[in-house]
């Protein structure tokens, strides 16, 4: 009985079953249950429901102190798309951007994306690592407990190697889940000698055996942009890896409409971006089983147009939302004031907007989570409030007291 433990009483549970993975959600679809209590036995949570009767069947089950202020607890919130493994700053073009230069003048004229590489290029491996372990626990503080962390700052073949061998030691030294993903894919960099052509050929003689060999991905991205990959490219390399079994999602109509198409008919596990998708682009999401994926801070950190939730939830599209925390144009990394504010912007319900950090989520790194149910994982946080609506009524600023991780209770006061 020691490794049984019973958390509660909580004001209400909100388990997020039952959800549609598709399309638009009421805020009545939630499951509200009052006076509940959840016992998790060896990291699994064994029972759900009201904490009085929980109390009497698992008498001898450890309680962890709790107070009189009432509370309510949900699933942990799942970051599906981030860049959090970098060195280096780019505040230099952030002050570019403010003073009206584009994302794209910018990256032409020498900054950008090869800022940023060429500080990782410097760094090495432990620096990496303590940069990763600092952001995924200021994500945990958050409630934030499933990370997808791409590469994509080396560009060489051993620094993209570097990237993800230090994502796969950090994940050793952070209570969060770390969920590589090979971005050797981003840009073609200026110190290459050939085409883009012959870069991704390189990308798959070179970096992906040692990746497959050494287990440090198994999913893989391409950002289709001007100034990145041409369509027709990404096209070639998705369908080479995916021979190799690699499971897919692309950066797609950032700028530009076309990607998003492409993207579901390469049956990647998600599309992400989408500022630009049009309306063929949203039409090709509806019941597909590729994720639409919202990055509200890259269009904060940009200043530009949010993503088409709104319609995409509408048009029977699976929606989720992700931080794209990057130090480039996405530099804040607060993934629910982001998508409390892409939920005012759009018209989003309370419960479409959890879903797209949750249950959607998972969807888009392509396993079934986000929820709390008997014989799952515990994964949950526990907010100091009587209402779970108050987590995106106040845009992220109500931050969890504490959270589970399986066996591990993080307190966060």
């Amino acid at each position: 009985m020691e490794h049984m433990v019973l958390y509660g009483p909580f004001y209400e549970l909100i388990p997020l079953q039952g959800l549609h993975t598709h399309g638009a959600i009421a805020d009545e679809k939630i499951e509200r249950i009052r006076n509940a209590g959840i016992v998790v036995e060896n990291g699994i949570i064994k029972d759900i429901g009201d904490f009085s009767l929980l109390s009497k069947m698992y008498e001898n089950a450890h309680r962890p102190p709790s107070n009189d202020k009432p509370r309510v607890v949900l699933p942990s919130f799942i970051d599906c798309h981030t860049h959090m493994c970098w060195a280096g700053t780019r505040v230099d073009d952030y002050a570019a951007r403010v003073a009206g230069k584009s994302y794209l003048e910018i990256a032409a004229a020498g900054g950008g994306i090869m800022t940023t590489v060429n500080a990782t290029r410097k760094a090495n491996e432990e620096e990496l690592i303590a940069g990763i372990i600092d952001r995924a626990n200021e994500h945990l503080r958050r409630g934030i407990s499933i990370i997808e962390v791409k590469s994509g700052y080396g560009l060489t073949v051993d620094d993209e190697l570097k990237m993800l061998r230090a994502i796969k030691a950090a994940n050793q030294e952070t209570a969060a889940l770390l969920i590589p993903t090979f971005l050797g894919a981003h840009i073609k960099p200026k110190d290459f000698d050939g085409n883009n052509a012959q870069y991704l050929s390189m990308l798959l003689e070179r970096v992906i055996p040692i990746i497959q060999k050494e287990e440090l991905a198994h999913r893989a991205d391409i950002f289709v942009e001007e100034g990145a990959f041409t369509m027709d490219e990404a096209k070639w390399y998705v369908t080479e890896l995916k021979k190799l079994g690699f499971h897919i999602t692309m950066h797609v109509d950032q700028f530009h409409s076309g990607g998003g198409i492409l993207a579901n008919e390469l049956g990647c596990v998600s599309a992400d971006h989408l500022e630009y998708t049009n309306e063929n682009g949203i039409a090709a999401f509806a019941n597909s089983s590729t994720v639409a994926v919202a990055l509200p801070g890259a269009s904060l950190g940009l200043g530009m147009q949010f993503s088409p939730a709104r319609a995409l939830l509408d048009a029977g599209a699976s929606l989720a939302i992700a931080s794209d925390w990057n130090p480039g144009s996405a530099p804040m990394g607060d993934l629910v004031t982001q998508a409390a504010i892409l939920g005012a912007s759009e018209k989003l319900t309370v419960a479409e907007t959890l879903a797209a950090i949750t249950t959607r989520a998972a969807a888009a790194l392509g396993f079934d989570g986000g929820t709390i149910e008997i014989g799952k994982k515990a994964q949950f946080n526990i907010f100091e409030t009587n209402d779970f609506r108050d987590i995106c009524y106040r845009q992220g600023q109500l931050k969890p007291i504490a959270s589970v991780i399986e066996n591990t209770f993080i307190n966060h006061e």
